[in-house]
């Protein structure tokens, strides 16, 4: 009889410790899960703005690498202009110098 009357107790006691630990672990469950929603939230956050920051960076290189190259391809055809200018002159002068000679 005396065996009986602590299974019971036991029996009591898991019932009493399930009914009062599950609302806890649930309590626990849903706080873990506003946390993580949390986490998430700032990841995306950081994400986005790193992201705006990068897109400025690149915008602004590219920016400066076209107004760079703009500037390059203007003092290159001023020169090959300059150049083609003279070399026709020269050969204008050349033209000249053999036609006026005869």
């Amino acid at each position: 009889m005396f065996k009986h009357h602590y299974v019971w107790t036991v029996v009591i006691a898991m019932f009493v410790a399930a009914f009062c630990v599950a609302p806890a672990r649930a309590q626990d469950a849903s706080q873990d899960m506003k946390n993580a929603g949390h986490s998430t939230k700032q990841a995306a956050k950081d994400t986005g703005h790193a992201t705006k920051s990068a897109a400025q960076t690149a915008g602004h290189d590219t920016k400066k690498a076209a107004t760079t190259t703009g500037h390059d391809v203007k003092s290159g055809t001023k020169k090959a202009a300059n150049k083609t200018a003279d070399t026709t002159k020269k050969g204008a002068q050349k033209v000249q110098d053999k036609t006026g000679s005869q």
